[in-house]
């Protein structure tokens, strides 16, 4: 076949795509007339709190695996190889992280969004804050999410770039209003099954096409496609182990830990139990995920070689690539190339579905229920209302993205990055420090904003006005046994202000979230700290508790051997024979709530 010429869906590819759009349709209608028929909020937007943990880890894993992820791994590693595979090593803290501290503190205090959190622990004004901040970043990245594999797809295949977007937009927007939070789990269960099931396909028939297993290997490690660790701990290169293992645990955090569509999947599940459980469980299916899309990019790489169809010109942008592959390396198979195009939008609809959903619950909880008393049946239609209001604003915002060229594209995906880090810093600020007050938490807020915008904006434009662009990864590997070492050319370092233009945007997250905190703290300490009689309870993680706990179990077996310990490390003092709690622990107690507390809704303040 020509790889030059022209590729077309058959009829059956057509047929495959209109059957997975018909299918979440079907599931989301299911919905909208069984049970409660979605006649309160509590069943629209938290379906009615009864998800059992395997159907939440799977929409869980889907929420973010958007379609820009499953055509952007496979050419990311199809150009730099493998090293980005490392950044499942950042999987393990970043899901353990939110499973024993953010879930915990988040369930028990029986919020119906996260933001509201910010309110018990600060003020209205951070609440608003945070929910501004995050309908901000959820527009833009659904946006982005419609037009990118609509766009890739119209130019491999020459299907109809506005065909794709409004079909996409307006499916997900309708079983989204009209099934709720049910119909966008168990759309996302279905959406999942679709993708993992198109990626194999292709999987296995690339393989066969490169000459079977084992020569798909030797050419992916003739090809210099097989990365070692790469411990080169300068923060500029764009991928490396601890930018990868590191600051991905960042950015782990603020997708897992502390966004309303994660967070609002936690508290739809009957009991806390379940909903670290269902945390624990996203872990292998991210890894599966990961596997899945590296593969496909080393098939890519043993079929193509380092002719790749970009430098050819059969295509015009990296994000074509692996369309491009399936059409030009599986189109003798029918129905094959429309099932992966199945996938990829599988992918797209998990994503916008989970944003509409989490748009509409934040909007009406968080800006709408506050100020204004509406019964329960007029706060779900409502609800509904605004599902399908956000729907109709993000397919406007693909077609802004489409007014933008490929370069203002590419800064408009870094946006969400630059978000997520400032609100994950903001939520640790009133976690982990009890002395933060409202005036430290936004001034925190706006200056790590600033920062983010910055670096990120900053970086783009310096990127954009260099004559050189470097590679992606700036360092020279040289083969020395089983071992990479890494040879740094110092000359060709970025420094002073381009240097920290340069910084990795794997890094981004870590270093706006510790902005964040850091001058939360001094300005709450200048401004006067907050009492712990002040700080809500609950909303206050025991830190030196939980530690000394732990510490305590540790040292317990050798205990066990000495009689009569007259010391106890369980955060209590002893006293002229009178046992007195330690101070700082007896704060942190009282600021954090038992398994089984009261809901604390009575406890937000008014305008």
């Amino acid at each position: 076949m020509d790889p030059s010429a022209p590729k077309y869906f058959t009829i059956i590819d057509y047929v495959i795509f209109a059957l997975l759009l018909v299918a979440s349709m079907s599931i989301g209608l299911y919905y909208a007339f069984t049970g409660g028929r979605q006649s309160t909020t509590r069943e629209f937007l938290f379906a009615d709190r009864s998800m059992k943990c395997l159907p939440l880890s799977l929409s869980l894993m889907a929420t973010f695996q958007s379609a820009v992820a499953v055509i952007g791994t496979p050419a990311e590693v199809y150009t730099n190889g493998t090293q980005y595979w490392f950044i499942g090593c950042s999987y393990i803290l970043g899901l353990l992280i939110p499973a024993h501290i953010f879930i915990p503190v988040f369930y028990r205090l029986h919020l119906t969004s996260v933001y509201q959190y910010l309110e018990l622990r600060f003020c209205k004004a951070v609440r608003i804050c945070g929910t501004v901040t995050f309908i901000f970043q959820m527009v833009i990245y659904v946006g982005v999410g419609i037009y990118t594999p609509a766009l890739a797809l119209n130019a491999v295949t020459g299907f109809h770039l506005w065909g794709a977007v409004l079909a996409t937009g307006l499916v997900c927007t309708l079983y989204t209003a009209l099934g709720g939070l049910k119909a966008v789990v168990w759309t996302d269960v279905f959406q999942t099954l679709v993708m993992f099931t198109g990626q194999l396909a292709v999987i296995i028939v690339g393989v066969q096409q490169a000459g079977g297993l084992s020569e798909t290997w030797v050419k992916v490690r003739d090809g210099g496609r097989i990365s070692g660790f790469d411990l080169n701990p300068d923060p500029t290169v764009r991928h490396t182990f601890w930018t990868l293992g590191v600051g991905g645990v960042f950015l782990m955090l603020s997708l897992y830990g502390v966004n309303q569509a994660q967070v609002q999947r936690y508290l739809s599940s009957r009991t806390e139990k379940e909903a670290v459980m269902s945390c624990y469980m996203v872990f292998p299916c991210l890894q599966v995920a990961l596997m899945l899309s590296c593969l496909m990019g080393l098939v890519m790489y043993a079929c193509y070689g380092n002719n790749s169809p970009l430098e050819q010109q059969y295509i015009t942008s990296k994000d074509q690539m692996v369309l491009y592959f399936v059409m030009d390396m599986l189109q003798n198979f029918p129905g094959l190339p429309g099932l992966f195009v199945a996938c990829l939008f599988s992918a797209s609809l998990s994503t916008i579905s989970s944003a509409l959903n989490s748009l509409a619950t934040v909007t009406i909880m968080d800006l709408i229920k506050p100020h204004c008393s509406m019964t329960e049946a007029r706060a779900t239609l409502l609800s509904k209302m605004l599902a399908v209001s956000y729907g109709i604003i993000c397919l406007a915002m693909a077609y802004v993205v489409h007014l933008m060229n490929s370069s203002v594209l590419q800064a408009a995906l870094s946006i969400f990055g630059m978000v997520g880090g400032p609100l994950l810093g903001l939520f640790c600020l009133g976690i982990f420090f009890p002395c933060a007050n409202s005036i430290g938490a936004v001034t925190g807020l706006a200056a790590g904003l600033l920062i983010s915008f910055w670096v990120g904006i900053g970086g783009f434009l310096s990127r954009m006005s260099s004559s050189v662009v470097p590679p992606f990864n700036s360092t020279n590997t040289v083969a020395a046994g089983p071992d990479n070492i890494t040879i740094i050319d110092a000359a060709s370092r970025p420094v002073g202000l381009h240097g920290f233009y340069s910084l990795s945007y794997m890094w981004y997250s870590a270093l706006n979230s510790s902005t964040v905190v850091l001058i939360g703290l001094i300005i709450s300490f200048m401004t006067g700290r907050t009492k712990g009689d002040d700080v809500a309870s609950g909303t206050v993680y025991p830190v030196v508790r939980t530690a000394r706990s732990l510490l305590h179990k540790l040292v317990e077996p050798s205990a066990c051997c000495t009689s009569h310990p007259r010391h106890k490390i369980d955060g209590h003092k002893e006293i002229n024979g009178n046992v007195k709690e330690d101070a700082g622990i007896q704060e942190e107690t009282e600021t954090f709530l038992p398994s089984n507390p009261v809901s604390h809704v009575e406890q937000e303040t008014t305008v």
